[in-house]
Formats: C-alpha cells, sequence, structure tokens
C-alpha cells in the first residue's frame, strides 16, 4: 500500500512545479509592475533584478511552511491517509483556480488561494471523521485552527482599505512635491525622498524578507526586533546622504535606484516569504510520509496520527528550496501568462487614455457619480486660488512619442507604489498579520493612480468597475477554494486511489486545454494589434493600412455569412452559436479601430491631414458591415435556438443563390484590397446591381408565397430580415468602395 503513497507523492511534487508556474504568473506583477509601467530602466535590467531577488529569497528561506503544516488545522487529529488527501484536494484546487485566474488575466491572491483550500479540505475530512465517530459536530473547532483564518479574513479586509487610502495620500503629497514636471524639483526635494523611500524599502527587506533567513543568528534578529526606530533613524540619515551624493556626484537618477532596488526587495519577499503557498503543502507531504515511514513504526495510513508536524523547527530540505528557486526564475523569464496579469494592472493604472478593458456597471457609476458631487461641494468650500494652485501641480506635459511607448505612469509614482506597499508589508509583518502581497501592491497601485488624477472622467467608470471586479475576484477565490478544496477532499477520502488517478488525468486535460484557449487568445489580441497600427503619417500608409483592413473584414464577413447559410439550411446550432462568438470578435475590432482614431488623427502629418475624414469615414462603413452580419447572425441563431420551423426548401434554394453572388462579390472585393490594385473596383461596383436585384426578387418571391402557401410567421420574420440586412450589407461594402475610389483618384490627382 506504501507504494500509491510514493505515487501520490510523486504527483504532489508535480502539482508543486505547476503550483510554482502558475503562482509566479500571478504573483510576479507585484514585483514587476511599478518598474515595468514606468519603463525607468530596461526591461531586460527589471528580469535580472527581480531574478536575483527570487532567487535569494528561496535559497535563504524556509518561508512560513509551519503554516501547510499546523497553521489552519491541528494535525495530531488526523491520521496520515488524511492529511496526504488533504494535501492532494488543496494542490489540485490550487493548480486549477491559479491557472483560470492567470488565463483571465486577473491577479488574485496566493495566500488566500493556499489558506482557503486547506481550511476546506481539512473542515469536509473533520466532518466526515467526526460523522463516522460520534456524531457530535461541536468537536470540529478541535480539528480546525479557526483563529488563524479569523486573521486572514481581518487583514484581507483591512489591507483592501489601508492600502488604497494610503496610496492616494503618500501620492497625492509626491505629486504636489515634484509635480509632473519633475526636473524642476528634483534637486530640492530629491535627497530626502530618495532618504525616506530607500529606508522604508531597506526595512521591508531586513524584517520582511530576511526574518527567516537561516544563516543570521536570532541574537542579529532580535537586536534588529528590538531597536527598529533606532535602525530606522540611522538608515534615514544614510540613504539621505547617499541620495544626495548620488544625485550630485554620480548623477544617477534617485528615481531608478529607488525601483530597482524595490523590485528586488518585493521579488525577495516573494520568494523568501510566499514559498509556502507554491510547495509548502508538497513538502508538509514529504516531511508527513518520512514521519510514517520511520523504522519501527508500525502503525497503518489510517491509524497513523500526523502529531509530529506540529514541531515548530522542522526545516525544509534546501534541496527543495533551491530548485523551487529556479523554477520560479524560469517562468518569470518565459511565462505570457505573467505578462497577461500585468498587463490588467497596469491597464488599471496608466496615467494616459486609451481602450479599457471592462465595461462599466452600476456600482461604478454611482460610485463615480458620488465623487463628482463630493467634488463639487470641495470646490464650493476651497477658494479660488489655492484650487488652482493645486491644479497647477497635476498638469501634464504632453508626451510627442509613440502611444504604444509611453509609459503607463511616471517614475515618481513607480517609486510611491514600491515603497507604500513595502511598509504595509512590514507593518503587517511585525504585527503578525498576514497581509496578501498581492491585495497590498494592487491596491496601492490603485491609490496612487487615483490620486494621482489618472481616472478622469473620461475613464474613471471603467478603472472603477476593473477594480471591483478584480476584488470580487479575490473574494471569488476564498469561497470557491474553500468549496472546491472540500469536494475535491470528500471525493479523494471515499474513492482513494480510484479518484487519485481520475482527478489527475482531469488535471491534465484541463491544463491542455486551458493552453491551448490562452494561445487561442494571444492570437486574437494579436490580430487587434495588427489592427492598431500608431505609426501611420502619410496619405499613402493611410491607404494601404485601410486596404489591409477592408480585406481583412471583408474577408472575414465572407466567411461567416456562408456558414450562417450552411448552418440555417443543416439546422446547425453549434455552428450558428460558434458563428456568434466571431461576430463579437469582429465588432470588437472594429471597435478597437474607432477608440484608436483620436491618436490617429495626431499622428497624421500637416500633409496628410485631409485623410482624417477618409478613415473615419472608411470605419463607419466597416462598423455598418458588422452589423448586419451581426443581425444575420444573431437572428439565425436565435431561430434554430428556439427551435422555430425550419426553413422550407425553396427558401433555402432562394439563399443559396443569394449567397453564391456575395461570396464571388465579396471574395473580388478581398482579392481587389490584399492586392491594393485598384484597377478592378469599377468592376466590383458594376456587381452592386446584379444582387441588390436578386434580394428584391427574392422578397417579392416570399410575398407569393405568404398569399399562397407560407403558413409560419417566425419563418418569413426571419427570411425578410435576412434578405434585408444582406442589402444593406451590400449597400455598405459598395458605398465604401466608392469611398476609396473617389479618395484614391484625389490622392493621384495631388501626386
Amino acid at each position: 500500500m506504501e507504494q500509491v503513497y510514493v505515487i501520490m507523492l510523486v504527483a504532489l511534487a508535480i502539482l508543486a512545479i505547476i503550483d510554482l508556474m502558475v503562482g509566479v504568473s500571478n504573483d510576479a506583477v507585484n514585483f514587476l509592475n511599478s518598474a515595468i509601467g514606468s519603463k525607468a530602466v530596461s526591461f531586460k535590467t527589471i528580469m535580472i533584478v527581480a531574478s536575483v531577488g527570487v532567487a535569494v529569497g528561496a535559497l535563504y528561506s524556509n518561508g512560513m511552511m509551519e503554516v501547510a503544516r499546523s497553521g489552519i488545522f491541528t494535525p495530531r487529529m488526523f491520521s496520515f491517509n488524511d492529511v496526504i488527501m488533504i494535501f492532494l484536494a488543496v494542490m489540485i484546487t490550487d493548480v486549477l483556480l491559479l491557472d483560470i485566474f492567470n488565463t483571465l488575466g486577473l491577479p488574485t491572491s496566493t495566500t488566500v488561494s493556499i489558506i482557503f483550500s486547506l481550511l476546506g479540505a481539512s473542515v469536509f475530512i473533520a466532518i466526515m471523521k467526526i460523522y463516522a465517530i460520534d456524531g457530535d459536530f461541536s468537536s470540529l473547532g478541535g480539528y480546525i485552527n479557526t483563529k488563524k483564518a479569523s486573521e486572514i479574513i481581518y487583514s484581507i479586509l483591512l489591507s483592501v482599505a489601508l492600502s488604497f487610502a494610503l496610496g492616494a495620500l503618500v501620492q497625492y503629497i509626491s505629486r504636489l512635491m515634484f509635480t509632473f514636471h519633475i526636473e524642476k524639483r528634483y534637486r530640492f526635494f530629491g535627497a530626502i525622498f530618495g532618504g525616506f523611500a530607500l529606508t522604508a524599502i531597506s526595512f521591508f527587506i531586513l524584517i520582511k524578507g530576511l526574518k527567516s533567513v537561516t544563516f543570521i543568528s536570532s541574537d542579529v534578529k532580535d537586536y534588529i526586533k528590538g531597536n527598529q526606530l533606532l535602525i530606522i533613524g540611522y538608515c534615514f540619515i544614510f540613504w539621505t546622504i547617499a541620495s544626495q551624493i548620488i544625485m550630485s556626484v554620480i548623477k544617477f537618477n534617485i528615481f531608478k535606484l529607488i525601483i530597482i532596488v524595490g523590485t528586488f526587495g518585493l521579488a525577495l519577499a516573494f520568494a523568501g516569504n510566499d514559498l509556502v503557498n507554491f510547495i509548502g503543502v508538497p513538502i508538509a507531504a514529504f516531511q508527513s510520509y518520512e514521519m510514517f515511514t520511520e523504522v519501527g513504526q508500525t502503525l497503518g495510513a489510517k491509524e497513523f496520527m500526523m502529531s509530529g508536524l506540529e514541531g515548530e523547527n522542522i526545516p525544509a530540505p534546501f534541496i527543495f528550496l533551491a530548485l523551487a528557486g529556479g523554477i520560479m526564475v524560469y517562468t518569470l523569464w518565459t511565462s505570457k501568462k505573467a505578462r497577461n496579469v500585468i498587463e490588467t494592472e497596469q491597464n488599471l493604472s496608466r496615467q494616459g487614455e486609451g481602450s479599457e478593458k471592462y465595461n462599466s456597471n452600476t456600482l461604478s457609476r454611482y460610485i463615480v457619480r458620488g465623487a463628482m458631487y463630493l467634488g463639487k461641494g470641495i470646490n464650493f468650500i476651497l477658494p479660488k486660488r489655492i484650487q488652482s494652485s493645486i491644479d497647477n501641480q497635476f498638469v501634464q506635459p504632453e508626451y510627442n512619442g509613440k502611444r504604444g511607448e509611453q509609459p503607463m505612469f511616471d517614475m515618481v509614482r513607480a517609486s510611491v507604489n514600491l515603497i507604500v506597499a513595502a511598509v504595509l508589508i512590514s507593518i503587517g509583518t511585525s504585527l503578525k498579520l498576514p497581509l496578501s502581497t498581492t491585495y497590498v501592491t494592487f491596491m496601492v497601485a490603485m491609490g496612487s493612480s487615483f490620486a494621482d488624477r489618472a481616472w478622469d472622467r473620461e475613464s474613471a467608470v471603467y478603472r472603477i468597475a476593473g477594480v471591483l471586479n478584480v476584488i470580487g475576484g479575490w473574494f471569488f477565490t476564498a469561497i470557491a477554494a474553500f468549496l472546491v478544496s472540500g469536494i475535491i477532499a470528500y471525493i479523494l477520502y471515499i474513492g482513494e486511489v480510484f479518484a487519485f488517478f481520475a482527478f489527475m488525468i482531469i488535471v491534465a486535460l484541463f491544463f491542455y486545454r486551458s493552453n491551448l484557449a490562452h494561445k487561442k487568445k494571444i492570437k486574437e489580441a494579436e490580430v487587434v494589434n495588427d489592427l492598431n497600427r500608431e505609426d501611420i503619417v502619410t496619405i499613402h500608409e493611410v491607404i494601404n493600412e485601410s486596404s489591409d483592413q477592408i480585406a481583412k473584414i471583408v474577408g472575414k464577413t465572407n466567411t461567416i455569412y456562408s456558414e450562417i447559410i450552411s448552418g440555417l439550411s443543416l439546422q446547425d446550432l453549434p455552428t450558428l452559436k460558434e458563428n456568434k462568438k466571431v461576430v463579437k470578435k469582429l465588432e470588437k475590432q472594429v471597435d478597437e479601430l474607432k477608440s484608436n482614431v483620436y491618436y490617429f488623427i495626431k499622428n497624421l502629418d500637416e500633409t496628410s491631414v485631409e485623410a482624417s475624414k477618409f478613415y473615419i469615414l472608411t470605419l463607419g462603413y466597416l462598423q455598418d458591415i458588422v452589423q448586419s452580419i451581426s443581425y444575420i447572425s444573431q437572428s439565425s441563431y436565435s431561430h434554430i435556438n428556439n427551435n422555430h420551423k425550419q426553413l422550407k426548401f425553396n427558401q433555402i434554394k432562394d439563399l443559396k443563390t443569394i449567397e453564391l453572388e456575395i461570396i464571388g462579390l465579396f471574395k473580388d472585393i478581398e482579392n481587389i484590397f490584399n492586392a491594393k490594385d485598384f484597377s478592378n473596383l469599377d468592376k466590383a461596383l458594376s456587381e452592386r446591381s446584379k444582387v441588390l436585384e436578386t434580394t428584391s426578387d427574392l422578397i417579392q418571391k416570399q410575398i407569393t408565397r405568404i398569399r399562397t402557401i407560407e403558413n409560419s410567421p417566425k419563418n418569413s420574420k426571419l427570411y425578410f430580415g435576412l434578405l434585408l440586412e444582406t442589402n444593406d450589407l451590400v449597400t455598405a461594402t459598395m458605398q465604401l468602395l466608392e469611398l476609396f475610389k473617389e479618395f484614391s483618384l484625389y490622392v493621384e490627382e495631388k501626386k
């Protein structure tokens, strides 16, 4: 029987590697966001600094492994078999939840995920044990460490509000101090700001990052703990003087140093203290197996109780920590999902405009409206002279480069993000509150972006909706982790070996499908990015870019139209459903293009400004085309989905006739724009009357059917709708061709 537990340990090791990879993908945002968003130093430098921090934190730390061993449940109440089932359920739940959040691009808390997974599995196993023994569920408290769970919930709620408020306050003061024109006041306040910032980060590294380093003696740790204010004072004096020397003598930007040191500190603390979230459970399982297989131990797996896990000084094997550090560094450099999560936080905190990732909701609209009323009240009380003086500190310099190369925020905000996060996590650690680095860093970034007026009337409602979605995701993580882990533990407890192998197969299939879905999502994002070029400055480039966009959208519309008619004729609901999704993506692409019009117009050179109107009208006709195909797709899907009568043979035959004409016409148009040979535009335009006459004839035929044999109002509604929207589709396409022809002639004449 022991061989089965060896296989389970191997499975836990594999799950630990997966968990490390998906965990780093999620938590990389904590220590990379500020440096990457500010573009203070090169991406390669940022990654090297973060990698060193992660490696050092992993190699010289035992983390908080006791949380996995005995922080949530009472080991002496569970047998070896029980804890193995708990640990398996926790790891399966953890890797699945984290991968789902990473795929969606949402930062979540690995601390909450692991804690509530442990809590859920332990509670479900405890309930089954109590039920089997005496049914006295009042004894459940003896199995579970409810105090730890309560502390975590309390610290989560506290950290969310406190992080946002302090991030906003410190950023507001910092912006008043430096304004957006940093160079004007840099030499007056730079050294003091550097002293304060580097002191905070140094103290953070000492208290949070190195508190469990094994090579530092307990006397040194006790001295640090007992003389915190003295250390802070000396650090402030040292770093203030050092900052002045760095600024004046070495001529190095102190903000860059703050960002580099802060990134290292957060990376070190992440690896040193959050490592338990990824490998704490597998290590606890390995140590449990060592205790179970000790020489002289004769009890069975279901009789051997795990009181040995309650020891306080059970070191984690160094080789495991070293391997974990290597895997984390590798993932940091290779994970595309990590960059997806980073993009979400930067999208919500960026200073500039752009397309928003989240849609507004009722709560976000009420919050913005309430803030506007509050602002009006403050403006009514505050003297105009003071208002004007404050507003002047927030005037931003105009950015003249490419929008894609613009920093998400400046180095002042990046420094504030790192400083405040470091201070809060240090305070939380000294108070023994299990603060989540994800909660703190994310909410500090949101608070600083709010104070920096990055959330203006144009974007606030979307940014707040995004923050609410992320916060909601955090609490969903807790609930889902508790329930899913508990259910998996229950199934494992009953199904034992069979359930174990079944879950391993499920995890493998899930990750396979998840990676396919992520690759597909990346490709779709690349398509949108290809459409959103911002380096167009001349009329010739406008024509070429417009040609590419028209060719792509007309080609996709042609394919969708053909598949819709085919789906209707065969009553193929899955095909119609899939086409509906494709149309949604097409609508999104056109919407992205329209969102980019402002920057498109600004980037054109003075001799090409007249191309703006042409481009705007082109997008309008493309939107008309997409709206027509969207209606055709939606009405066809609804008809079949509602199980209405199938279209009659003659109706399908007529639709096939118009389909063939559309396919031929749109294929010619696609070829014209792909080849950029506009000499054949007249030929395509001449086909308009033929297609429109066909749709008119088919409408008349259906009228005749209604007067004679047709007896289905739903069929008639669908049929007329398809023909009328086809008519609009062709009309919009031809208007687009005429516009393109006129503009091409104009450009040729201008030459």
